[in-house]
C-alpha cells in the first residue's frame, strides 16, 4: 500500500515540475528529456510514471477535473440549503479552483494555441469533451431547482447551463490572458444571474 502512496506522491512532484516546463518552454518546445532534468531523474524512471509529455499533459488535467467534481458532488447532495445557494456555491468552487490552478490553465491556453496551428485539431470539440461533466452537473442542478419549485418552470437549462458556463471560460480568460490575481469581481454577477433563475 505505501508503495501506491508513494508512487501518487511522485507522480504529483512530477507533475508540479512539468507544469514549470511547460509554462517556460511553452507546451511545442518542452520535452520528456527537459521534464526529467527538470525532476532531477532520468528519462527512463519518467516513463515509470508517464508514457508522454501529452499524458502528463492529460493527467494533469484530470486530477483538476476529478477533484472539481468531487467538491461539486459534495455540494449537490448538501442538505438544508436551497438550490440557489447549492449552484452559488458550485459555482464559486469553480472560480476557486481556477484560481488554483492558474498555472495549469496557462498551459491549457499555450497547448491550445499550439493545437490551433493543426488544421485538423478542433479546440472547441476537446475542451467541450474534457468539460462535459461540469456542464451536465450545471443542468442537473439547474433541473433539481425546477422540479423543486425553487426556479422558474419555463427556466431554458441549455440557455441557463451556456451563461454559467460563460463565467467559467470568462475566470480562465481573467486569469491567464489578463493575469488578474483574483476572479472574485464575479461572484457578484454570478450571484445576480441565479437570482434570476429564482421564483420570487
Amino acid at each position: 500500500m505505501s508503495i501506491v502512496v508513494e508512487h501518487e506522491k511522485r507522480r504529483r512532484e512530477i507533475l508540479e515540475k512539468a507544469l514549470d516546463v511547460f509554462i517556460d518552454e511553452g507546451f511545442g518546445n518542452a520535452t520528456f528529456q527537459k521534464i526529467a532534468d527538470r525532476c532531477g531523474i532520468t528519462r527512463t524512471t519518467l516513463y515509470t510514471y508517464f508514457r508522454n509529455k501529452r499524458d502528463i499533459f492529460n493527467f494533469s488535467i484530470k486530477q483538476l477535473l476529478q477533484t472539481l467534481e468531487n467538491d461539486l458532488n459534495e455540494i449537490k447532495n448538501k442538505t438544508g440549503i436551497s438550490f440557489k445557494e447549492k449552484l452559488t456555491q458550485l459555482m464559486n468552487i469553480i472560480l476557486e479552483r481556477l484560481e488554483e490552478n492558474r498555472r495549469l490553465l496557462l498551459v491549457i491556453l499555450n497547448f491550445l494555441v499550439y493545437s490551433s496551428k493543426d488544421n485538423d485539431y478542433d479546440s472547441d470539440y476537446r475542451v467541450r469533451r474534457r468539460t462535459v461533466r461540469l456542464r451536465h452537473m450545471l443542468s442537473t442542478m439547474l433541473i433539481a431547482g425546477i422540479k423543486a419549485g425553487e426556479f422558474i418552470p419555463s427556466l431554458n437549462v441549455k440557455e441557463a447551463n451556456e451563461l454559467l458556463y460563460n463565467f467559467v471560460e470568462s475566470a480562465a480568460f481573467r486569469l491567464v490572458v489578463l493575469r488578474r490575481s483574483s476572479v472574485e469581481g464575479l461572484k457578484g454577477p454570478i450571484e445576480l444571474v441565479i437570482s434570476g433563475f429564482c421564483i420570487r
